[in-house]
This record gives structure tokens, sequence and C-alpha cells, in this order.
């Protein structure tokens, strides 16, 4: 048994970022109070138009078409725009199909970054009689993650402390997006050579929060609906204040209730460009036996040291977000 908790453990080294590191906490952070976070909230996020998820085809009167395919659509691809109309929503895309006639269409699609104008003549499908391209899209992502802290005079919001990417590994671009109240409903447990993960409901239909910037270091955005009485008001420390020892995170791994947990700071290291600051490893035995040690979903967990809040746990896992159900073939 010693020998199995001694390996756990040793999954539980993890790569942390401190907050004053990250552009987004200004110098004079030192001198304001934060609500700390722990809380787990469940992220609704634009895609910033309508990703193409596969292609397919349109079985029309005269047989079948692949519209999309044929001129040279990929799957991944964002498209922004039809016609010069900007495309957020599928709806927005259903409606530039229903606008089309059968007409060829001039989509912007962007991908890899870059963006390039596609025109694609559509066909009209035999069994609804609307014009499509043979696509399956989305247009909305969701996923769970820890807010690591709230400023108090603002609501400004820090979460996760790593990057949001997509299936292709590239960072997201958000529009329109929205954070939740999550509840933790199970766990599952990391063991070695996977990382575990958070299993979470989003609950009630009005968002706590909108999420505004993502980049490498999490993404960030303004509490509006939130009850705060329940939150500890704590400092923020520069890193320079980090040292090897005793420290604690704040997690939710079941219900709502952020709990802390004990860890130990393995290493602090100042200069890293990559803004992973810090490897701490988990040495509560509650949250050992719970997790197995720091799971997807539970980065973006604050991380307290002598009462001031020092940076937030991520990991050397990259999270991939899962598709919401808002998906249609067109």
């Amino acid at each position: 048994m010693r020998r199995l908790k001694f390996f756990i453990a040793a999954l539980a080294l993890v790569l942390c970022c401190a907050l004053f590191s990250q552009q987004t906490v200004t110098a004079d952070a030192a001198g304001g109070k934060y609500y700390l976070g722990g809380m787990t909230a469940g992220f609704m996020l634009g895609a910033g138009g309508a990703e193409i998820i596969e292609l397919s085809e349109v079985n029309a009167e005269d047989g079948i078409h692949r519209p999309a395919a044929d001129a040279g659509l990929k799957a991944g691809d964002c498209i922004c725009a039809a016609d010069g109309v900007r495309i957020k929503s599928i709806k927005d895309l259903n409606e530039a199909l229903a606008r089309c006639g059968g007409k060829e269409v001039t989509f912007t699609v962007k991908r890899g970054g870059e963006c390039a104008e596609v025109p694609v003549l559509p066909a009209k499908e035999k069994k609804s009689g609307k014009y499509k391209i043979g696509v399956l899209i989305r247009d909305t992502l969701s996923g769970i993650g820890t807010v690591t802290f709230i400023e108090k005079e603002t609501g400004r919001f820090g979460a996760l402390g790593h990057k949001v990417s997509d299936e292709g590994n590239n960072l997201l671009e958000i529009s329109d997006s929205k954070v939740y109240l999550c509840s933790i409903v199970g766990v599952n447990k990391g063991t070695r050579g996977k990382a575990g993960e958070l299993r979470g409901l989003f609950l009630n239909d009005k968002a706590i929060a909108r999420a505004e910037k993502v980049c490498s270091t999490g993404l960030y955005g303004t509490f509006e609906n939130y009850d705060y009485s329940r939150c500890t008001l704590v400092d923020i420390a520069p890193l320079a204040e980090a040292t090897i020892g005793k420290a604690v995170i704040y997690s939710t791994v079941d219900g709502t209730c952020p709990q802390p947990y004990e860890i130990a700071i393995a290493k602090v290291d100042e200069g890293n460009k990559e803004n992973k600051n810090f490897v701490i490893k988990v040495t509560d035995e509650k949250l050992i036996e719970e997790t197995g040690g720091i799971v997807q979903g539970m980065s973006g967990s604050p991380i307290v040291q002598n009462g001031k809040l020092i940076g937030a746990v991520t990991h050397v896992y990259s999270i991939i977000w899962i598709p919401a159900i808002t998906i249609g073939y067109f």
C-alpha cells in the first residue's frame, strides 16, 4: 500500500503558473483585493464562426454532390462570412444558404490563422428542398475548468491557467462566450499515463459571467451575476514571495464548493518564459484518494501560500474541448 501511494503522489507533480507573470494581471494588483476561486465553472465558448467538423454528401435530384469537398474545404476550417456577411452561428449559415437560390456563394474561411475566399456552389437536397454544401458544423464549444480569482472591484476573473485549444491544438478565438455554474458529479481518477478528469453538469440557464479573452495563460472575463458571500478575500503575492515548501490549492472535486488541499512546492522557476513557474506535488491523502492527483478540470485551481494567492495550477496535458450539441449538417 505504501508503494502505491508513493506512485500516485509522483503522478501529481504538475506545472503551475505565477499570476504576476501573466500580462493580464497588472503591476498594481498587489494593492487590490481578490476573491479566491477554486469553484468549477462551465464555459460555453463561441467558435467565432461555423467550424467544419467533417465533410459530407448532399443527395440531390440529379445525384450525389460534394460541394464543400470539391471546393477544397477541410475539417477544421472555420466559415466566418458568406458573400461578405458575417457568419457567427449555425443559424447565420443556414440563412446564407437559403438566400443563395442555388447560386455560387463565396465563403470567407479561416484555416491555420489565415483567411481565404472560397467559392462554393450549393446543391439542393432532394429530401428537404434546402440548399446545402455538404458539411457537419458546430458554432459552440464547451468544457469545464476552475476559476482562479475574481477581482473585487471590477468582477474581472482569471481561470484555467493554460490555453484553450481545439482538436487541432489551435488556440481558440472566442466570441459570444458565457460562463455557468457547474456541479461536479464524478471523477475519472488519474492513473499512470492517463490524466483523469472531473465530470460536471452546467447549472441553470442564466450565465454568471462572460468570457472575453483566451490566451496561453488562461481564460479571462467578467463576473456579472454571482453570490460572493462564501468567497474569501486575499491579496496576490508576486512570484518573488513564493518559496519551496508547504502550500494549499483550492479545488472542487465534488458538488459546487471548493475545498483546500495540501501540496508542496518542489521548485520555483522565476525565469520560465512559458509562464510555468512552479512544480508542485500533491501531498493531501484525501485528494490523492479521490482523484489520484491533478486531473483535467482542476487546472486554474488557485495556489495559496502564507495566506496569499501566488499562482494557479496548470499541467502538461493539452486540454481538448468537446463540441456542444449545437451541430448540424449543411
